[in-house]
């Protein structure tokens, strides 16, 4: 089997990832749930993990990181503890479903809503951003970069916009946490949600949020919190606020081995070798005549993300004919309606191969040398 569907989740994982987890469902209770040994131990891991994963992402106080069980969660708390009927909030037409479909009901609650185009690349126009603005507009959300295209939004830029019109910067960070080396004490993000099965290595089911001292979410969920047990409201302090129930402490513990597992090899080498592959695809996937490319390949950096058609076939039929020869690849939507509406593929989709550092030159080989089968032998019927 060849794994191209990186982007959807990482693929194999470290054995450090699934030793963790295995330990953790041998010796680990109920995380703050006790006294005994058994909690005790789960407790440690999850305020291991909790140290883990503020050191890094630069965060200096490790109780601003709550874990959830995935970005779309994060994003949930993040949209619909901050807005409230008569904010208005900008975001783009790159943004992924986990992103779309909370602004879109809470839109239908009375939160305004603009949506920052993009172009035929999927580029946003962050010109739109300063024309956007209204008086009432109280954050921005977007993602970092696009599950889609592998276009990196310009951070700086955002960044910079949401300091000088003092609005709260919400960021997507799901393809990008493992990948791009955030330092939240420098890094003017108020909310970053990030996922951990992705690029940090770690079990399904895992994510987190961080949130900048000073700034409160209304909590999403309520209930067992191991503490302050006869209030009659949810603990209002980090991270309990936003981790109402029982923590997936072995989920926890495998994302805190992957964090290791990333830093032990350097997010630079990572990114170099990412880098070097798409770029190796990218160049010889071009041999095929009239293949479809998707997203800016001009740009001095992307994620390890390629998104093609072959001419006159359907995505999910060159996917799945490439599944029957054991590689892996996304087809469909992606999530990203908005993004394919603005590229044209709408109705027929696009095939996402999507690449790690364990891949190598030898497996984008097989897999370009099938794509020209598949024309070679469907095209055009």
């Amino acid at each position: 089997m060849i794994y191209l569907d990186q982007a959807a989740t990482s693929f194999p994982k470290p054995g450090e990832v699934v030793e963790a987890v295995v330990r953790a469902l041998r010796s680990a209770g109920s995380s703050a749930r006790g006294g005994h040994e058994l909690s005790l131990a789960a407790s440690r891991l999850v305020f291991q993990a909790r140290l883990t994963a503020a050191e890094f992402f630069g965060a200096a106080d490790p109780s601003r990181i709550a874990f959830t069980a995935n970005a779309t969660e994060s994003l949930n708390l993040a949209l619909f503890g901050l807005l409230e009927p008569g904010d208005h909030v900008i975001t783009t037409a790159q943004e992924h479903n986990s992103v779309l479909r909370p602004l879109f009901l809470l839109e239908r609650r009375g939160v305004d809503l603009t949506i920052v185009p993009v172009d035929r690349r999927g580029v946003v126009d962050l010109d739109q951003l300063k024309i956007s603005l209204r008086p009432g507009t109280k954050a921005v959300v977007v993602t970092h970069g696009s599950n889609l295209t592998g276009n990196l939004l310009d951070l700086d830029h955002v960044m910079g916009f949401c300091r000088e019109h003092e609005l709260i910067l919400i960021l997507d960070a799901a393809q990008t946490a493992g990948w791009y080396p955030y330092n939240l004490t420098r890094q003017p993000i108020d909310v970053l949600c990030f996922t951990g099965h992705k690029a940090l290595y770690g079990p399904q089911g895992t994510g987190g949020i961080y949130i900048r001292p000073g700034l409160q979410l209304k909590p999403l969920k309520v209930g067992g919190s191991g503490t302050q047990t006869f209030a009659r409201e949810h603990p209002r302090e980090m991270p309990e606020a936003l981790e109402a129930g029982t923590l997936n402490t072995p989920g926890i513990a495998g994302l805190a081995a992957g964090i290791a597992w990333v830093q032990s090899l350097g997010l630079e080498r990572i990114r170099q070798r990412e880098a070097q592959l798409t770029r190796y695809f990218h160049q010889r996937v071009q041999e095929i005549p009239g293949v479809e490319l998707y997203g800016d390949f001009s740009a001095p950096e992307r994620l390890p993300i390629v998104t093609l058609n072959l001419p006159g076939l359907e995505a999910s039929l060159v996917s799945g004919l490439l599944a029957q020869e054991g590689i892996c690849t996304r087809s469909g939507g992606h999530c990203a309606p908005l993004l394919h509406r603005a590229l044209g593929t709408e109705e027929r989709g696009a095939v996402r191969f999507s690449f790690s550092h364990v891949n190598t030159e030898a497996e984008i080989d097989v897999a370009v040398e099938a794509l020209q089968r598949i024309a070679q032998e469907y095209g055009g019927q």
